[in-house]
């Protein structure tokens, strides 16, 4: 969410602020969300672990770095070719935004995958996890809003985010493979 909010700032210079340029940036957003749901309940079937879910935090990461490095000249070429400012926003929410928030959608999915081990407690888990996830959304959202635009520029802020995408994908990916280890050093030792 905290994206979202700021894409509002990236489109203004070039599409301005009115009604139809936030109805192409939520567009996008539910459009791209949509499809990483799909494609994270999908890419969840097969030999889900901690690994595969850091890498989607740390590709998710990693494809919200075109928006600060190429946001500009992507906007003026839009810009340049589509009058209406309506066509014009939407296409550029597309090109900035669709990839690395179907990357981010897939969180979720794959999330109540990894945290279900029990088939009859499984809406009670994706209960609790969509509480935190709207919970955060929100939160990020006034945050992003009220704080952080006031205190930082727009491409600081997406640096962050990205960073801290990238962060927790690591994280994961290494507490999957300390948990292997564990694993190997205890099943070892009961061996012996």
């Amino acid at each position: 969410m905290g994206i979202e909010m700021l894409g509002g700032r990236i489109l203004a210079p070039y599409f301005g602020s009115s009604v139809h340029i936030w109805g192409s940036i939520i567009t996008v957003f539910m459009l791209s969300l949509s499809f990483g749901y799909l494609l994270g309940g999908k890419f969840s079937t097969r030999s889900p672990s901690l690994t595969k879910y850091g890498s989607i935090f740390f590709i998710s990461g990693i494809t919200v770095l075109p928006i600060v490095l190429w946001a500009q000249p992507i906007m003026e070429l839009i810009f340049t070719h589509i009058e209406d400012t309506r066509y014009g926003s939407l296409l550029a929410c597309m090109v900035l935004f669709f990839i690395p928030t179907i990357f981010m959608g897939m969180i979720s999915p794959y999330s109540v995958r990894l945290l279900v081990k029990d088939k009859n407690k499984s809406g009670q888990v994706a209960g609790v996890l969509y509480f935190v996830s709207t919970l955060g959304s929100a939160l990020g959202t006034i945050i992003t809003s009220f704080y952080f635009v006031l205190h930082f520029e727009v491409n600081t802020i997406i640096y962050a985010y990205s960073i801290l995408l990238m962060l927790l994908g690591i994280v994961a990916i290494l507490a999957d493979k300390l948990n292997v280890q564990l694993k190997q050093d205890v099943a070892g030792v009961a061996h012996e």
